[in-house]
């Protein structure tokens, strides 16, 4: 098969361009004039001259935040499915998502539903998304479920760029102290090595420490870097594997600073979701499922599924999220308000609402936390250290 684009004009004069592939330019002319519009020009894509390089590989939040904006608009506007498929996919600016919906835009026009069409690309599109989608196709309110996952994406993304921006100052003073540290132990020490030496004084056993680190640091540099990458890797490996991610989920959920960040950031992310899947007509099984794989968090992850089959056994959602113990009081109280006043929806959009704020508050006190602890711990290793050269200088001036 071959590669064609095309212009065409639909039956109110406008113009339209896009992209299909055929055997035949025969075959494409078919195609357009099948649809209800007037060829103006066909022509074959020569692959060899269509030279891409592969950048922005992966899709990030933002990028389907743009894309569900943009088909909302355009549906909004009264623009055909397959006109809206085929602009986004000439100006999605991510090349994975500007492909994928090219793909998806040929296989609509071939007579494909558009969310199964979306599942092919599963490292595109999450599967809340697709189901949301296969639900708007069924019910007839696609340009809903479209503002509705613009919005959560939208959200999504301004938490996620929240945290992110709240990492950068601890982990530039982590890097600033080590390397610090570093400069001590590779620089310094060695003058105070001859000064050592020469005295004749006995060394304590930190100065002995700091003295081999040094020692090592400089004569074996490159043996360090090649243990440190490979620890690095063996521990990346760990951490995507079934245990490892179990670890890592359990360990956010227990160290001091973190826990309470990480149990606001999966009960927003639960309150959100939860509201867009029940507005959207989705069963609330079929919404703990797919909340359960959103959640970010394998601990979270294993409890709503208990709690979705506790559902599927006839309890009530309030009564299986108590069992839990994994949210806080507060959102136990608004789920049983929201099952008995029958407005779960409206309870669950108010209160995740009130988690954005609370998560918003809470980032800002653990990185207020996360800067004097680091600033104390650096502290106590360049104290450390200077201790350690100081008393066998002063043993060295007091045998003087």
């Amino acid at each position: 098969m071959a590669k064609f684009k095309y212009r065409a004009m639909n039956p109110d004069g406008e113009k339209i361009e896009g992209s299909y592939e055929a055997d035949s330019r025969d075959e494409v002319i078919d195609f357009i004039s099948g649809n209800g519009y007037y060829p103006l020009k066909v022509e074959e894509v020569v692959e060899s001259t269509n030279i891409t390089l592969n950048f922005n590989k992966k899709v990030k939040l933002k990028d389907l935040a743009v894309f569900c904006r943009q088909f909302y608009t355009m549906l909004n506007a009264g623009v055909p499915i397959l006109t809206c498929l085929d602009i986004l996919s000439s100006q999605v600016e991510n090349q994975k998502l500007r492909q994928a919906t090219k793909e998806i835009n040929d296989d609509v026009a071939k007579g494909e539903v558009l969310s199964e069409s979306m599942r092919k690309h599963k490292d595109v599109f999450p599967d809340l998304l697709v189901s949301l989608v296969a639900s708007g196709e069924a019910s007839g309110n696609l340009e809903d479920i479209m503002l509705r996952m613009a919005s959560n994406y939208e959200k999504e993304n301004k938490i996620s760029n929240k945290v992110r921006s709240a990492l950068i100052y601890p982990t530039v003073l982590g890097m600033v102290s080590i390397g610090a540290v570093v400069f001590i132990l590779t620089y310094v020490m060695p003058t105070f090595t001859e000064i050592f030496e020469q005295s004749g004084t006995v060394l304590p056993w930190s100065t002995k420490l700091l003295l081999a680190l040094s020692s090592g640091i400089k004569n074996y540099w490159y043996i360090i870097i090649i243990v440190i990458g490979l620890a690095v890797f063996l521990i990346n490996i760990f951490l995507k594997s079934e245990e490892g991610i179990h670890f890592s989920s359990n360990l956010k959920l227990k160290l001091p600073v973190l826990k309470k960040l990480n149990q606001m950031i999966i009960v927003s992310r639960f309150t959100r979701t939860m509201s867009t899947l029940i507005a959207s007509g989705l069963s609330l099984v079929e919404a703990l499922r797919i909340v359960s794989e959103v959640s970010g968090n394998k601990i979270a992850e294993i409890e709503l599924l208990k709690i979705r089959d506790k559902v599927v056994r006839g309890e009530s959602l309030y009564g299986s999220m108590r069992e839990s113990g994994i949210f806080p009081e507060m959102l136990y109280s608004m789920v049983k308000i929201g099952e008995e006043t029958g407005s779960l929806e409206d309870i669950l959009n108010k209160t995740a609402d009130f988690y954005d704020e609370e998560l918003d508050s809470i980032i800002q006190t653990s990185v207020a936390l996360m800067e004097p602890l680091l600033i104390v711990i650096m502290g106590l290793i360049i104290g450390f250290m200077v201790a350690s050269i100081m008393l066998p200088m002063f043993d060295s001036y007091n045998q003087i």
